[in-house]
């Protein structure tokens, strides 16, 4: 059994990774695009993407706790 172009996983650009990312985190990514970046050649990216979010995310909550407890 092959499998045809629609089930082949596509490499996505690096703007489609930032917004799944960004989608995801924020917990407004809709399905489509969920199974579109689920379908993608190799996790890697949004790994470290969502790691690096994270990150980010942390440090600017942390900076505008610390900025408003002054």
């Amino acid at each position: 059994m092959q499998a045809t172009d629609d089930q082949t996983p596509k490499e996505l650009s690096f703007l489609q990774i930032v917004q799944n990312i960004l989608a995801a985190g924020l917990g407004v990514q809709s399905r489509t695009e969920r199974q579109r970046a689920f379908s993608s050649k190799s996790p890697m990216p949004f790994i470290v993407g969502g790691i690096v979010f994270t990150s980010l995310f942390a440090g600017v909550l942390f900076t505008i706790v610390t900025l408003v407890t002054r």
